[in-house]
C-alpha cells in the first residue's frame, strides 16, 4: 500500500490503472476504500484512467493529527497537489464526494491551472455544517466518553457513522473545529472549467445544490431520483454521466 510525506503528514492512496489521472476526494469520516472502492468508483474509472484516491489526512490509514489547525481545506487539498507532485502529474481530473467536494472547490479556486474537469458530489453552497452551533455539538459529540450523553439528533448520527469505520475521533473532532470560510461567489463565477455537480433528490444533509450551479459559468446540475446523501455514490447513473462528461469536458 503506497504512502508519502505531505509536508510532514503521512498519506495514504490507492493508485490503479492508467491514462489520464483522476484525483478522488473522499468525504468526512469515510475512507478512499468506503467512498470510492466499494461502491465501485476505482474499478469502473480503472478501466480507461489513472485512478488515485488518497486517504484524506484524518482518515483511513494516513495519519490523524489532533490539532485543528492541521485541516482546513487548503491544508487537506495541498495533500491532493502534493501528491500530484510526488506522482509527476501535472494536470488532472478532480472529483469529489460530500467534504471532498469542498476540498475540490477550494482546489478549484486556488489551483485551477493543476486540473482539467471537475465533478462535485453531494455538495452545495450551503454544505450543511454552516452553522457554528451545529459544528460544535458534532466535535463534542465526538469527544463525549460516552455517546448516551449526546442530545443532538444529527451529532448522534455523525457520532454513530464516524464508529461504524474505524475513524479516530479526537482528529475528526479536530477537523470539525479547523477553521471554514464560505466560498467567494465572486471567485466562483470567475471559473472557466467544466464542472458537473451530483446531487441526490433526497439529500438532506446539504442545501439547495442550485445556486451553487448557477454561480459557475460552466457548471451542469444532476439530481438522481430518489438518493440521498449516503446512497448517490453507489447510484449507477451517477457513473453514467460521470463517463458521458468526462470525454466532452477534456481538451
Amino acid at each position: 500500500m503506497p504512502f508519502f510525506d505531505s509536508a510532514g503528514v503521512r498519506i495514504h492512496y490507492h493508485d490503479a490503472g492508467s491514462g489520464e489521472a483522476v484525483m478522488l476526494v473522499h468525504g468526512f469520516a469515510s475512507t478512499a476504500e468506503h467512498n470510492w472502492g466499494s461502491t465501485g468508483w476505482i474499478a469502473a474509472l480503472s478501466k480507461k484512467y489513472r485512478v488515485i484516491a488518497p486517504d484524506v489526512r484524518g482518515h483511513g490509514l494516513s495519519d490523524k493529527p489532533h490539532a485543528p489547525d492541521a485541516y482546513g481545506y487548503a491544508s487537506m487539498g495541498a495533500d491532493v497537489t502534493r501528491l500530484m507532485d510526488h506522482l509527476g502529474i501535472s494536470r488532472a481530473i478532480l472529483m469529489g464526494y460530500s467534504m471532498g467536494a469542498s476540498i475540490a472547490i477550494d482546489l478549484m479556486l486556488s489551483h485551477l491551472e493543476r486540473f482539467r474537469a471537475i465533478v462535485l458530489g453531494g455538495i452545495a453552497y450551503d454544505d450543511g455544517l454552516e452553522d457554528k452551533a451545529d459544528r460544535d455539538a458534532i466535535a463534542d459529540a465526538y469527544r463525549a466518553d460516552d455517546p448516551v450523553t449526546i442530545k443532538s439528533p444529527v451529532a448522534k448520527a455523525y457520532r454513530r457513522f464516524a464508529e461504524s469505520m474505524p475513524n479516530d475521533l479526537t482528529a475528526l473532532a479536530a477537523l470539525i473545529d479547523a477553521e471554514r470560510l464560505p466560498f467567494d461567489p465572486a471567485k466562483l463565477a470567475a471559473v472557466r472549467m467544466p464542472v458537473l455537480i451530483v446531487v441526490g433528490s433526497n439529500d438532506n444533509a446539504i442545501g439547495d445544490p442550485q445556486p451553487l450551479a448557477k454561480m459557475i459559468p460552466e457548471a451542469q446540475l444532476l439530481m438522481l431520483d430518489g438518493r440521498d446523501h449516503m446512497t448517490s455514490p453507489t447510484d449507477p447513473r451517477f457513473k453514467e454521466v460521470v463517463f458521458d462528461f468526462l470525454p466532452n469536458a477534456l481538451p
